[in-house]
């Protein structure tokens, strides 16, 4: 029987590429006069530069580090030691960047390190930027101004490396990290990098350039970053990005949102109180209207707002993160500020008080954001950044099937079938290679411990060579057929049925239909079966607990 597809609205179309064009050009221009304008003036201090680069009198590899003085000169012999400009921080440590007296302001950070994959310098893999926990404090200050992780501060999120190019913050080709946010300071300013991983962060290279000053004006403010999280939003409240109390001007955000129920998370409005207000007085019309796209977030990069990563649209599951630069619209506050988000959007029938699909519906998926203001006087936010471990998102697996378990010949047809470790999943998959797609299936047991409302789907590969499968489970076809043909080696995942699967043992078959015209093979790339928890409202209204999936299977989004 045929799966129905209950589908969620789609209120917008995408924008013209002409349209776009236009506001990537109204945007740049302004932004760019402005930066010439300013090296035509008179600067006044001088440059100073705290790098990484190799010193005399340090030892940096064949043993522990030794750094005997900072302020020694760079080696810059023909030794080749001269070259090893890197640090490497073990799990659990400390480095300090920089560490200087001022008065002085940071012009530009530029940061480089190891991806977290295995590979020849480190053969065990690398912490990921997650999982490195940037500082920045003032003027000695207890508590940092910047306290983020590394990479949600460069706007790269779930510890995945991104590209960004935008005016404050650009991370090229998603591995060189650049900042060039103005952050002046007055006594002092101490930038370290905490490695909260059990792996080290490996090949660490940084430059951060500054103006050493006279002076630095009463008035001027300090810059701050900070990271919070919801794990997940909690229940009748708005999401809140910043409260703090002083006088400032609010320039930008980061929010991460991995969902939890299936369709659109975004359609909550940011609520922003200055000065006190009881009711915020900025008032917007959806969370993707903040970050200045329209009809839905995609993945897009410009000088004032982006969105970097965004894997699958609706799905339990999914990951979107997106950034906002109020550069030439800071949001401007005399006695404080507090930046809030709203957490509706539409929703399946099963998690709505009256079983129907509407568009305005309190969710409660995963969030997390660093604010970016600048503040004269040191801010009350009380929020801190918890530890890599509570940063990591919790698993929503309920049963993990590893496909590598069963390439044995009683679980496939015709062809050959064997695991392979691949870049893009990090347990080994189960590559089936049949001739044709005659003959072609893979059949995978799943066991079952409780009913409970589930989603079923598929962790799977892509590549040139691969096919199109139709899923059954328990003999009952669900979900549409799945095209596998990527000109590149990617991953994906299939999302087949909702249910209350009864406890026992239950199999998954895939079944090959055929290939695309341009893929050249039938082949299939599964890294697991996974049966995923739905938010726990569906179980506490169990409306379709006694639905029967096998004559109506229903898959939600």
């Amino acid at each position: 029987m045929k799966s129905v597809l209950i589908e969620t609205p789609v209120l917008k179309s995408v924008s013209h590429a002409a349209a776009v064009a236009f506001a990537l050009l109204v945007l740049t221009v302004p932004a760019v006069a402005d930066t010439l304008e300013e090296l035509s003036k008179p600067q006044d201090g001088r440059s100073m530069r705290v790098s990484s680069t190799m010193r005399m009198g340090e030892v940096r590899r064949g043993g522990t580090e030794r750094k005997l003085d900072p302020k020694a000169d760079p080696k810059g012999d023909a030794d080749e030691a001269s070259n090893w400009d890197n640090h490497q921080v073990a799990p659990g440590a400390t480095h300090v960047l920089m560490d200087e007296r001022g008065p002085g302001v940071i012009t530009h950070l530029w940061l480089t390190f190891l991806g977290p994959e295995p590979q020849d310098w480190a053969p065990k893999g690398a912490a990921n930027h997650q999982e490195m926990l940037l500082r920045i404090y003032w003027d000695g200050r207890e508590r940092p101004g910047v306290e983020a992780p590394l990479g949600d501060f460069f706007a790269n999120c779930f510890g995945q490396r991104r590209e960004v190019i935008s005016t404050p913050v650009v991370v090229e080709d998603a591995d060189s990290y650049n900042c060039y946010w103005r952050m002046p300071f007055r006594k002092s300013a101490r930038i370290e990098i905490v490695n909260q991983s059990d792996k080290p962060v490996c090949l660490l290279y940084y430059n951060i350039d500054w103006i050493r000053k006279d002076t630095i004006p009463d008035d001027t403010p300090y810059f701050h970053a900070q990271y919070r999280q919801e794990y997940p939003v909690a229940k009748d409240r708005d999401y809140v990005v910043l409260e703090t109390a002083g006088k400032g001007h609010y320039v930008g955000t980061v929010l991460a949102v991995r969902t939890r129920s299936p369709a659109w998370f975004g359609e909550g409005d940011e609520k922003i109180y200055i000065d006190g207000e009881a009711k915020p007085s900025i008032w917007g019309t959806g969370t993707e209207d903040y970050f200045l796209s329209a009809w839905g977030l995609k993945a897009k990069s410009t000088p004032t707002f982006g969105v970097p990563y965004f894997d699958q649209w609706g799905i339990v599951g999914g990951h979107t993160s997106a950034y906002r630069w109020h550069l030439s619209d800071p949001l401007v506050f005399n006695t404080g500020i507090k930046v809030t988000f709203e957490h509706f959007g539409w929703i399946s029938p099963d998690e709505n008080p009256e079983g129907k699909t509407n568009s305005w519906n309190p969710r409660e998926d995963d969030y997390s954001s660093v604010a970016f203001w600048y503040q004269t006087g040191e801010p009350t936010f009380a929020a801190r950044a918890p530890h890599a471990r509570e940063r990591r998102l919790p698993s929503l697996e309920r049963v993990t099937v590893r496909a590598a378990d069963f390439a044995a010949g009683e679980h496939h047809g015709t062809g050959e079938a064997r695991t392979q470790q691949v870049a893009v999943h990090d347990a080994p998959h189960l590559l089936y290679m049949p001739p044709a797609a005659e003959g072609a299936w893979l059949e995978i047991p799943v066991t079952v411990e409780k009913k409970e409302p589930l989603r079923l789907l598929l962790n799977v590969t892509k590549s040139y060579d691969f096919g199109i499968y139709q899923a059954y489970f328990d003999g009952v076809r669900v979900g549409d057929r799945f095209d596998l043909f990527s000109e590149n080696i990617e991953v994906g995942e299939v999302h087949l049925l909702d249910f209350w699967p009864d406890p026992g043992k239950h199999t998954l078959r895939l079944e090959c239909v055929g290939r695309n015209p341009r893929s050249q093979g039938c082949y299939c790339g599964i890294e697991s079966v996974r049966l995923r928890e739905r938010r726990p409202r569906v179980a506490e209204w169990a409306r379709d607990k006694d639905r029967d999936w096998r004559k109506e299977p229903v898959l939600y989004r």
